[in-house]
């Protein structure tokens, strides 16, 4: 599998050091399959007059036989309970690698209702299930970036 991860700076050695606490899917290092989703995280930092630079990894298949891995098909309960857990810092799950929509923006919105008790959980599913979910796999452990080969990069 081809995975993408949009910065500054190429970054060909991911590592976990660099990884910021409280975001989706906890401390790790992100990546998506969606090329074009990558080229806007880039835009973040060009928006800023710093580079953006896409890098370009192949994820080895061997990892399904190793790796502990959480997946998210769709924006449901589950999803919810768990980007709250991990953005509150509260999460103590031990995966290697977590799979599934990004709570980008528009999602974050619905999100921040819930959580100021605006709306309750169930308004909260019926409006996230109308986005279109895009995908990020957080790879949290030494382990799972094993599996993570640099290819390349190019600057946006």
């Amino acid at each position: 599998m081809i995975l993408y991860h949009g910065s500054q700076v190429e970054v060909s050695c991911p590592d976990l050091l660099h990884s910021r606490a409280n975001v989706d899917f906890g401390k790790g290092f992100y990546t998506t399959p969606i090329y074009s989703q990558a080229y806007k995280w880039c835009l973040k930092f060009k928006n800023r007059g710093l580079n953006g630079i896409v890098s370009k990894y192949i994820l080895s298949e061997e990892f399904t036989n190793v790796l502990r891995v959480l997946r998210f098909d769709t924006y449901c309960e589950e999803w919810l309970d768990f980007i709250l857990s991990c953005r509150s810092g509260n999460d103590h799950t031990d995966y290697d690698l977590v799979i599934g929509g990004v709570a980008n923006d528009k999602v974050f919105n619905t999100v921040e209702l819930f959580l100021d008790g605006l709306i309750d959980k169930s308004e909260a599913l019926n409006r996230l299930r109308y986005e279109e979910a895009n995908l990020q796999i957080c790879f949290r452990t030494e382990l799972a970036l094993q599996f993570l080969k640099f290819e390349g990069s190019e600057p946006i």
